[in-house]
């Protein structure tokens, strides 16, 4: 959901399916791209085989998605829901609303890196928003183009036309034609959500591309954000974003191109792309992708190689959740937007000290315990339990202060004990009644 081909929450071309066979396709596609960065992909000892998705062990096209949008097609094609059709703003407003995506979430990307990228300029950027399993796409003049989570599919990718009259049906199509971008390096070779940087030049296109086949917190921040737009950081500018470019006699010339330079942002839910929202979505896309390509091959694993491959992964995963090799945020660090971390905060539970995985650091780093509030999300509860259980013992072990892992030397004895006691108080605090 824009850095470059592949790198915003764009749309690529594809032929749409319904969730009926294969061969039944509709028309188009949704390649979301959220543009910002990750890690890449850590070699394990063996070749990486990749997974074949569409075959039958896994039968990503075949089986019905289990993500949170996918329950809510049947109430947007009979509009059920009652959005307002008099105006995309509105009507997209309404659709977050019941994704439980807060508009706060707003960042703005201007790479025309799409499906849409007719509609997509410096003069009319598409707006991304997201929640933990969530991804929504929106240009005026567009379509909305949705990518949502499964929990043993991985990511889902859907698009459909706002009404434009009250007679008119809604169709939502799933994307059938996305996994050229959507399943490729950067993903683990799954259905995953691709965030690059790029330098749009004059007509929007891609004149150069950083950080290829990255996505995550380990991305230096110099890094990030190419084809987005970048607010709430102006004491803060070394990283790609709020620039456009031109070849000058064999070398690519920048412009500034900050927010509201160009486009009229009062026509938005918001008129800000935080730098706050693109840190965290950074983030979680690539918790979520190497969370997605841990239940592939898991399902896959049979013998003792694929069984140590697995456990390489485990490892991979663990670091990546408590935050191993995270990129420094600039000196002084920055506030964020107060009403981002209002609605981010509201989402999280806290136990009885009123500490939370979702509190922010934000002066060296992005969170106050370095553990992801994403082992909290719908993403990680629904994975098959033997692997989440597999998971957690990995991580009971870097937690576990008595005996100090080295891996895991940069936490300290206090923020471990935090990060254990905000776990045991809310994921796996016994209910009430029982």
């Amino acid at each position: 959901m824009g850095y470059a081909p592949c790198v915003n929450l764009d749309v690529c071309r594809r032929e749409a399916v319904s969730p009926m066979p294969r061969g039944m396709n509709a028309t188009f596609l949704l390649c979301l791209i959220v543009a910002l960065s990750v890690n890449a992909v850590v070699a394990v000892d063996e070749p990486l085989v990749p997974v074949d998705f569409e075959g039958p062990q896994h039968a990503y096209f075949e089986s019905q998605p289990r993500d949170s949008f996918t329950k809510i097609i049947s109430s947007i094609e009979r509009n059920l829901l009652g959005l307002d059709i008099s105006d995309e703003t509105q009507y997209l407003g309404g659709l977050l609303k019941a994704l439980n995506v807060p508009a706060s979430s707003q960042v703005l990307v201007y790479s025309a890196t799409s499906l849409q990228l007719p509609f997509i300029s410096l003069r009319q950027p598409r707006a991304i928003y997201f929640n933990d399993d969530v991804y929504v796409g929106h240009v005026r003049g567009g379509r909305i183009e949705v990518i949502s989570i499964d929990p043993n599919l991985g990511a889902i990718f859907s698009i459909f036309d706002i009404p434009r009259s009250a007679g008119q049906a809604t169709v939502v199509e799933r994307s059938g034609r996305c996994m050229n971008c959507h399943a490729n390096v950067s993903t683990g070779k799954v259905p995953g959500v691709v965030i690059k940087s790029v330098m749009p030049g004059p007509n929007n296109g891609s004149l150069d591309s950083f950080r290829r086949d990255q996505l995550g917190h380990q991305v230096p921040i110099e890094e990030r954000f190419g084809g987005w737009h970048v607010t709430g950081a102006d004491e803060f500018e070394a990283h790609r974003g709020n620039q456009t470019g031109r070849y000058v006699e064999g070398k690519i010339v920048t412009s500034p191109a900050k927010a509201g330079d160009y486009a009229d942002l009062s026509v938005y839910l918001r008129t800000t792309s935080d730098i706050l929202p693109l840190l965290v979505m950074e983030h979680q896309a690539a918790f979520s992708n190497k969370l997605t390509e841990l239940v592939y091959r898991w399902r896959e694993a049979r013998g003792a190689a694929a069984e140590r491959g697995l456990d390489q992964r485990i490892e991979d995963f663990v670091r990546y959740a408590l935050f191993a090799d995270e990129a420094k945020l600039p000196p002084g660090g920055f506030a964020g937007d107060a009403e981002f971390r209002r609605d981010f905060a509201a989402t999280g539970r806290r136990d009885a000290q009123g500490r939370s995985l979702r509190d922010f650091d934000l002066q060296t780093r992005l969170f106050r315990y370095r553990c992801s509030y994403m082992i909290d999300s719908a993403h990680f509860r629904g994975i098959p339990a033997p692997l989440r259980e597999r998971i957690f013992a990995r991580m009971r072990q870097a937690l576990d202060p008595a005996k100090p892992d080295p891996e895991y030397a940069y936490l300290s004895v206090g923020e471990k004990t935090a990060i254990v006691e905000i776990l045991r108080a809310t994921m796996f605090a016994k209910p009430a009644n029982g």
